[in-house]
């Protein structure tokens, strides 16, 4: 078997255990368990809380001790037996625990499987694309697969398990942990990523552009987390009705659009209309897919408008960090990408993850939930955005000779 089909395997299972949990646990865990909004978004914070400390942990560990498949090994099947005990136990501080532990494993992983992939590729400029597509087809697989789980369940008789979400991702991350010991050696560097080498690049805030460009992606991604975690109980409210066992794989529409959207529009849109627009189109977005949430009808456009999240997120966040590549100095350029990183999928979405439970919780009356009132939070919120983007943001290149990094000792 080739290097690249072992990597592309590799992100087909790493996604698909965030795949299998992350987009209808938050209805388990208030339909099925009772957990309040509070609650639910407290646990949906622990990955991007993970997230924002992994750099200081796996990554020095991986870059200065063991080989990075052994090190993915061993994250993956630990994480794959804490996602078991995690489906077996309904009690939030127990969870709360087991969760934080394991997202504290399973962080490190997302970056460590972009490197070992970078690594092993004769050219990963042209080749990675093709293999991190597979991470979104595993998404993808474990949707349908858990859907194809829960309707054994309902028409053949066969018991679907407590937590069925978590044990199917505990499942996928134990035969990852597997696979992950088949994947090219992938000895330690001699000298490790500096943990704090982000803070380097927060001089080019002093760039108005820039300043503004990270201040409405923070904004944004907070609100990415009411899709998230609330998309799921919403779909399968009264007024949508969309049964628990079909949820798992209708929401996959939107990771089908992602795929459609990066691999046919992405470029095209960069190369005709430049940076700026294409950012503009991916604002836009956000507050279209929210107004047709907040309005909740008819159901079959609730559910169409999942597909705008290949939109959403591929015309804002996947251009975000090709715009930071674009603007930094050559020499804070990964700090650059560590920057923004920590700004959106650390700290954005940790207090997004905290914000929609609450928002959920204020408009929730008894089992009864005002899902327009709900969403009308979101959209308000990315209309600001997208008017302040449309009013403010200029493309501006970056000035490097000021912002040189300073020489370290």
């Amino acid at each position: 078997m080739s290097a690249k089909t072992r990597l592309g395997i590799m992100m087909f299972l790493q996604y698909a255990i965030w795949g299998a949990w992350a987009p209808v646990l938050s209805s388990y865990l208030i339909n099925d368990v009772g957990f309040s909004g509070g609650q639910v978004g407290w646990i949906y914070a622990l990955l991007p809380l993970a997230t924002i400390i992994s750099p200081f942990v796996g990554g020095q560990v991986a870059d200065r001790y063991f080989s990075s498949e052994k090190v993915i090994g061993f994250l993956a099947f630990t994480g794959g037996l804490l996602l078991i005990a995690v489906s077996r136990t309904t009690d939030y501080g127990v969870m709360f625990g087991l969760m934080l532990a394991y997202c504290l494993l399973y962080a490190p992983t997302l970056a460590l499987t972009n490197s070992i992939a970078m690594i092993n590729l004769e050219d990963s400029e042209k080749e990675f694309g093709g293999i991190r597509v597979w991470g979104t087809l595993g998404w993808i697989a474990a949707g349908w697969a858990l859907t194809g789980w829960r309707w054994l369940g309902d028409n053949a008789s066969v018991p679907v398990a407590q937590g069925d979400t978590l044990l199917l991702a505990g499942i996928i991350s134990l035969v990852m942990g597997v696979q992950a010991l088949t994947l090219p050696h992938t000895p330690p560097a001699k000298e490790g990523v500096k943990p704090w080498a982000f803070l380097e690049s927060l001089k080019m805030l002093r760039l108005k552009q820039f300043a503004i460009f990270v201040g409405i992606t923070f904004v944004v991604a907070t609100e990415l987390e009411f899709y998230y975690i609330l998309t799921a109980p919403f779909l399968e409210s009264e007024g949508i009705g969309v049964s628990s066992t079909n949820v798992p794989a209708v929401m996959t529409v939107a990771q089908l659009a992602e795929i459609f959207v990066m691999a046919f529009l992405l470029a095209r849109f960069l190369k005709k209309y430049g940076m700026r627009k294409t950012l503009a189109f991916g604002v836009v977005a956000w507050p279209v897919r929210y107004i047709i949430f907040a309005i909740g009808a008819p159901a079959w456009l609730v559910i169409a408008s999942l597909a705008l999240h290949g939109f959403c997120y591929v015309f804002f966040f996947v251009a975000a960090f090709i715009y930071v590549d674009k603007v930094a100095p050559p020499d804070i350029r990964a700090s650059a990408q560590g920057l923004i990183a920590i700004v959106a999928l650390g700290l954005g979405r940790f207090l997004g993850s905290l914000f929609a439970g609450t928002i959920r919780d204020v408009f929730t009356t008894g089992t009864e939930t005002n899902w327009t009132h709900v969403f009308l939070v979101p959209c308000a919120l990315t209309l600001l955005c997208a008017v302040a983007f449309l009013l403010f943001f200029r493309e501006e290149p970056a000035e490097p000779e000021p912002l040189a990094a300073p020489t370290t000792t």
